[in-house]
């Protein structure tokens, strides 16, 4: 099993990252390095949290995000993104979300995922936690997912459902949620 694990994990590092930046969120870089440094575990994806506005739509297509922050916002940039939402003239509506870390670790052994998990969650906070595993390839794949998460209808026909007051709550809120998420990031590194 070992020779297959380092394989897996040398196939994996040396893909060019397909995500939408095309690298690490900068929050979650230093934990990701830390992590594929250990012999036991590599990662699979990651995402330090964002901040974003999404078409209200079931199904995942290319263009779903319409807005798409892994920093904090300001109200203008807020009012701005609405703004050019709006001209769009999606008839589904669109949400608001901030969404918390997340990070698929690739583990070696079912007691790796353990020890793993255990550092996460009761140690460093990622409470919403767990492992999976694949029959077919034998993998053990832990799903690292903080709690820190906001969601909500913000535009519908064309209009921004909420006053600017709430919008400054909101960016307020959301702004919070994401350094709260950058501070468990932090911590989880500690432990490892």
């Amino acid at each position: 099993m070992q020779l297959s694990f380092d394989k897996r994990k040398q196939d994996c590092l040396s893909k060019t990252d397909k995500s939408s930046i095309g690298s690490w969120d900068k929050p979650i870089r230093e934990l990701c390095e830390k992590i594929n440094k250990n012999n036991k575990y590599y990662t699979l994806s990651s995402c330090s949290g964002r901040i974003v506005l999404i078409k209200n739509i079931k199904k995942k297509t290319h263009d779903l995000f319409l807005f798409r922050s892994h920093n904090k916002i300001n109200l203008n940039q807020l009012k701005n993104q609405l703004e050019k939402s709006i001209k769009i003239n999606i008839k589904e509506g669109i949400l608001f979300k901030q969404e918390p870390p997340i990070l698929h670790v690739c583990c070696e052994t079912l007691k790796d995922a353990q020890d793993l998990l255990f550092k996460a969650r009761e140690k460093a906070g990622w409470k919403n936690s767990g492992i999976m595993s694949s029959q077919n390839d034998k993998r053990v794949i832990c799903e690292l997912r903080s709690t820190e998460s906001l969601g909500l209808p913000i535009i519908e026909k064309n209009k921004v459902l909420v006053n600017e007051v709430f919008l400054q709550v909101l960016v307020r809120e959301a702004n919070k949620r994401l350094k709260s998420g950058w501070e468990k990031i932090n911590r989880l590194e500690k432990e490892l």
